[in-house]
């Protein structure tokens, strides 16, 4: 599934030279200015309304599926078709990438997924619906990171990214509202009311987004223009049979082979893969293993005043880490947009070392208990902040990883040929899309023993909530 050929964006660009000439600095000044507030809304719907879904899937897991059967098959039918997805495309196909038709794709998948969800009770019907979501979710995300890179200078292309994770950050938040407020009108209707979500990507990218010919024909400050070593920017069309009349670009679009992708992937793998693989195996074997079993009494109201509000049964425990994880991810995943500079490249394994500092002192916690437990204000404090630090760098691999190779690829290319850099920094960027998918599906093997074993740990010692959910 690749765009409904744009051939028009041509003719748009010289339109705007043409505009762009008439205006005077302070005009020209504000539209630079609205077309990046269209830019950041456009990417930031699109993360938004492509992982909400997941989210929402995740948080119905329990009306989903009979009490019999495991959530954790939620989970798994929710990730591995996504892998499969970002797998498949980058890999697998070549030539130019249609974004018009994949995100129409995208959206007719993930509708018809949920639709499959909502109006059929059979619990395999349910999982072949949420399977076909969750492959829509995963070719969306490689889909949207792979635009970035189409928009030009890279100050612009790394705005896009930086706006695209921040709204799959606010997707966790949204998605749990969501269901939160549909939840009590039924499986049927709330997933049913869900299903329509996903027509907003087209109608964002045909109607919102500006088109890259747009930010090529607008003048930028020098600080955001390329190096000298850059491969010079030619607006390029989206559709295979369509030429440029100057002849910089063939008439069919030659493809990178599997030898030319193997050579682009394998400076990436130490750099940005292994980092963001590791954190997310960390952090979903967090999220799934270890934050089911940290657990404590019923806060008495005389004690524990405010901690009593928030906390009314054993139940609430796990909503309440799982809410302060998704905001702390929504914090972190925004820091670009927010005006925070990146990571350096040296320091993007540092989340990974952190979230496997929190991941052991989480489970002694859960385990052993750190603290006395007449302190339980204190555990409670003590397990609120790991769980912010887990969200806060699960969130700053996920958008400084792909903030750096959308930059990265500007700064060193590879190809002379417009074209082929075009289609390098798609391969590049979509190549390593799969690293968090394969970690959350590991973590979502390795968690399920690790909550049974840590259930047993508390029990030894005289701990007995976890039987009691």
């Amino acid at each position: 599934m690749h765009g409904i050929p744009e051939e028009s964006d041509a003719a748009e660009s010289e339109a705007l030279l043409d505009d762009l000439s008439n205006i005077s600095g302070e005009d020209k000044q504000s539209h630079r200015r609205k077309l990046i507030r269209r830019l950041g809304l456009s990417f930031f719907l699109f993360g938004l309304i492509n992982n909400v879904l997941y989210v929402i899937i995740l948080s119905a897991a329990l009306d989903l599926v009979p009490p019999s059967t495991p959530t954790g098959i939620i989970l798994f039918c929710n990730i591995a078709p996504s892998l499969v997805a970002k797998l498949g495309w980058p890999y697998v196909l070549k030539g130019r990438i249609r974004y018009s038709r994949r995100i129409l794709g995208c959206c007719l998948l993930s509708v018809g997924g949920m639709i499959v969800v909502a109006f059929y009770d059979i619990i395999f019907m349910r999982l072949l619906g949420i399977c076909f979501a969750s492959f829509s979710s995963g070719l969306g995300e490689l889909t949207f990171l792979q635009l970035s890179t189409t928009f030009h200078p890279p100050s612009v292309g790394g705005r896009s990214v930086s706006y695209f994770a921040s709204g799959t950050g606010a997707a966790g938040l949204v998605g749990a509202s969501i269901w939160w407020l549909v939840r009590g009108l039924g499986v049927r209707t709330g997933v049913g009311v869900s299903s329509v979500l996903p027509v907003v990507l087209p109608l964002t990218y045909r109607l919102l987004m500006p088109r890259p010919s747009a930010f090529a024909s607008t003048s930028f400050p020098s600080e955001e223009q390329d190096s000298a070593d850059t491969v010079p920017y030619v607006p390029l069309p989206t559709d295979d049979d369509t030429g440029i009349e100057d002849g910089l670009i063939s008439k069919v679009a030659l493809g990178l082979s599997p030898s030319d992708k193997w050579q682009l992937v394998k400076p990436l793998l130490p750099k940005y893969m292994l980092p963001l693989f590791v954190v997310y195996l960390l952090e979903y074997t967090i999220n799934q293993g270890v934050a089911p079993t940290l657990i404590y009494p019923v806060p008495s109201r005389n004690k524990y005043w405010l901690l009593s509000h928030i906390i009314h049964s054993v139940r609430d425990y796990y909503p309440l880490w799982q809410l302060v994880y998704q905001a702390t991810v929504f914090l972190s995943r925004s820091s670009i947009s927010f005006g925070l500079p990146p990571l350096p490249a040296r320091l993007l394994p540092l989340p990974a070392i952190l979230q496997a500092a929190v991941l052991m002192i989480l489970t002694l916690e859960s385990a052993l208990g750190i603290f006395d437990h007449k302190s339980q204000g204190l555990s409670f404090t003590f397990v609120f902040l790991l769980i912010s630090i887990e969200g806060i760098c699960g969130g700053l691999a996920y958008v400084n990883v792909f903030y750096r190779i959308n930059q990265e690829q500007h700064e060193h290319p590879t190809s002379r040929d417009p074209e082929r850099a075009k289609q390098e920094r798609e391969f590049r960027i979509g190549s390593i899309g799969f690293s968090d998918s394969t970690g959350i599906l590991l973590a979502s093997l390795v968690s399920m023993p690790t909550q049974v074993e840590l259930c047993r740990a508390q029990v030894a010692r005289g701990k007995t909530l976890c039987k009691s959910l």
